[in-house]
């Protein structure tokens, strides 16, 4: 697929109904012949919509306008590539938990939890949140993760999590402020509530901060594994993260975490990993596959607002 084609399909099915301002931004991206020679030099991983808007957004750069963001990025491509070449668009959405839920309530208890792709860890905590699924109401405290339920009948109470642990290349820290600063870029314009919800969040996390691990999906994952207490379900999980990951690597992971103790929870697009049938999507909008051991059981959105179980 073209560059062009990505941002034209971004601002078709992800940004629309979502942002008007990356839809407007990755539609103008899409036609837009000088700003696209500049991304066909990076690398094809690094050239995606979420890292660019982020990075732009990241150094105050102007979003709102496609005519100011030409001018900025075609201007500041320097800054702008350094930064995209050095950073990935680690998207800790918190809000994520709120269709794990339903899966990590029904596991035997107490779980042992593994991310991989953790970033700053904020979705190891689905015991310390509060949800709404509709008028039902499950835990307390802030933040409170809505999320519209159709299908499933919500969980009655949160997981017993009694260890928590991430995997990631590069993991951020809820303390350091240039990290949430990059958290906070990769959240689309009009979204307030998800700034809120990752200041709550990470006041959670800095609270008890988790175990996390510079390291491979592949080659570190066992040896972390290895550490969770044997009185625990382990449960291996991750939203978002493989679409980043080259075919190959993806194969061998799932291998990996196949050969794994315990459980394995998938939160991701449907042409990420294989499956042998899927029922046709919700609608147009993006829609990831939630999946227990390889199969799957739900359509979620991607920032966890919403869950259709179809198992």
């Amino acid at each position: 697929m073209t560059t062009a084609a990505k941002y034209a399909q971004f601002a078709a099915y992800e940004a629309r109904g979502a942002s008007p301002t990356y839809e407007r931004l990755a539609l103008a991206v899409s036609r837009d012949d000088e700003v696209l020679a500049l991304l066909d030099t990076l690398p094809p991983i690094k050239r995606q919509p979420n890292l660019l808007f982020g990075v732009v957004r990241f150094l105050a750069g102007p979003v709102e306008d496609p005519a100011a963001f030409h001018d900025y990025t075609v201007g500041n491509w320097a800054a702008i590539e350094a930064e995209m070449g050095t950073r990935a668009t680690q998207t800790n959405e918190a809000g994520r938990c709120a269709v794990l839920l339903p899966v990590l309530a029904a596991l035997p208890q107490p779980l042992a939890l593994l991310e991989v792709g953790a970033s700053a860890g904020l979705c190891l905590y689905p015991d310390r949140y509060a949800y709404r699924y509709g008028d039902h109401v499950i835990g307390s405290g802030e933040p409170v993760l809505e999320c519209a339920a159709t299908g499933v009948v919500p969980p009655t109470r949160v997981p017993d999590v009694v260890w928590r642990a991430g995997l990631d290349l590069n993991p951020l820290d809820v303390a350091d402020p240039a990290d949430v600063a990059w958290l906070d870029a990769l959240i689309w314009p009009e979204h307030a509530y998800r700034r809120a919800r990752l200041r709550a969040a990470a006041a959670v996390a800095a609270a008890e901060p988790p175990l996390l691990v510079r390291g491979d999906l592949v080659d570190d994952l066992p040896a972390l594994a290895a550490q969770a207490p044997a009185h625990a379900t382990l449960v291996v999980f991750h939203t978002s993260v493989l679409y980043q990951v080259p075919i190959p690597r993806r194969e061998a992971f799932a291998e990996v975490v196949r050969g794994l103790p315990g459980h394995w929870v998938s939160n991701e697009a449907p042409d990420v990993l294989p499956y042998d049938a899927l029922p046709k999507p919700p609608g147009a909008a993006l829609h990831n596959v939630l999946a227990l051991d390889g199969t799957p059981l739900a359509w979620t959105r991607t920032h966890g607002q919403a869950i259709i179980w179809f198992a």
